[in-house]
């Protein structure tokens, strides 16, 4: 093991026996003593991609306790994020301010930031290690410690909302050899119910995106509903047949109300893709070669919870490499949402990856809407890249 390595294990050890939620305190500490950083703080991206909220150790005393809110667009931490990238300029004082990304399988946590008097190429690998080890510690950490998940919130949070953040995977997006995805959620003011989830297994990605009727606590309550049932259903190896059924018959026999979704399994060795198509709004797709965006023509089944015969219908979808998915909630077409030119919107980003188009997408939405949303807007971008190869070179040419 070489000697990056030997520090690197040395940290994680370190922040693994830290409390819960002082591990960012720890890695300060040892930036502090192997190059004598100065000033080190983390920056949480918040749930919507809107601001930074800034986490201060012990050498910020000027900041102690301060909760620094920092608008992302336009910002050096912006470019950062977008970029992955790390950014080095002059503090204005002899040093230099190293801003580095922590990132973990494609999730942007935030950034890490620090001044050092000394930064050689040598020394800003190390931060870069560094930023990313961190990125671990917190993913390990926040299944102990409310600091993180507290930290992503930038406004004050309803009940329904927060039963409908937790309904969400821990990250939004996930990056694999076969594919890359990314999902973004804008609640409305009156929570809407819009859900998303993806799990990967050995063989297949199941990936759905959900929409209960209704609003507020109403809404939440119905979410969590079939959100649980949909879950059971997976986690006991349901097809997304059967897990449409189990959803279906959640609904009836506790009769919470009605609720539209998209259900995906796709097998990660040949891209086939079996889905169920409950009400919802039919994906959007970009193919390489196209020159434009095409709906997917799918059958259209009843919601979730309507009491009619009409059984559910499995229909299959054979994925490209190069294929880029894009499945909608009806926020983002209905009321001012309608105003933005999605397909667009979606052509123009097709060379971004999905957590960067996911913004745009969100982005255009709430501000057509003026930041006043009337109903949840929720998009999941899945960018299929083919079975398992070593290079993926050729993914994003167009």
């Amino acid at each position: 093991m070489g000697g990056e390595d030997l520090e690197l294990g040395r940290l994680l050890a370190a922040a693994e026996a830290a409390p819960p939620g002082e591990s960012v305190e720890v890695l300060a500490d040892d930036l502090r003593k192997r190059f004598g950083a100065e000033r080190v703080s983390f920056l949480f991206a918040d749930l919507v991609g809107q601001r930074l909220l800034r986490l201060t150790t012990r050498d910020a005393d000027d900041r102690e306790g301060a909760a620094e809110r920092i608008d992302l667009r336009g910002s050096v931490y912006d470019a950062v994020l977008r970029s992955q990238r790390q950014h080095v300029e002059p503090d204005g004082q002899g040093g230099r301010r190293v801003i580095s990304p922590v990132t973990n399988r494609g999730d942007c946590i935030g950034v890490l930031e620090a001044t050092l008097q000394n930064a050689d190429d040598t020394v800003l690998a190390q931060i870069e290690d560094a930023a990313h080890a961190l990125a671990y510690i917190i993913v390990t950490d926040r299944r102990f410690t409310d600091l993180y998940h507290a930290g992503r919130r930038t406004t004050r949070t309803s009940l329904a909302a927060e039963i409908q953040h937790q309904l969400l995977p821990s990250s939004s997006c996930c990056e694999a050899p076969q594919f890359t995805l990314a999902a973004g959620l804008v609640p409305a003011d009156d929570i809407g119910g819009d859900t998303y989830d993806y799990t990967l297994d050995r063989e297949t990605l199941h990936v759905s995106i959900t929409d209960a009727m209704g609003h507020d606590t109403n809404s939440a309550l119905l979410a969590t509903l079939l959100v649980g049932a949909l879950r059971g259903a997976r986690r006991s190896g349901c097809d997304a047949l059967l897990q449409a059924r189990h959803a279906h018959e959640a609904l009836l026999t506790h009769s919470r109300g009605l609720a539209t979704g998209q259900l995906l399994c796709i097998s990660l060795a040949t891209g086939t893709c079996e889905l169920v198509n409950a009400g919802h709004p039919r994906p959007l797709r970009l193919r390489r070669g196209a020159t434009g965006v095409e709906e997917v023509q799918l059958d259209v089944n009843l919601p979730f919870g309507v009491a009619a015969p009409t059984p559910y219908r499995l229909q299959e979808l054979q994925l490209r490499p190069g294929d880029r998915l894009i499945l909608l909630t009806d926020g983002m077409q209905e009321r001012g949402a309608a105003a933005v030119d999605l397909a667009a919107l979606a052509w123009d980003t097709r060379a971004s990856h999905p957590r960067e188009a996911v913004r745009s997408l969100t982005s255009a939405v709430l501000d057509a809407c003026r930041g006043n949303l009337k109903d949840d807007a929720t998009v999941l971008i899945l960018d299929w890249h083919g079975p398992r190869r070593d290079d993926l070179s050729d993914v994003r040419e167009w």
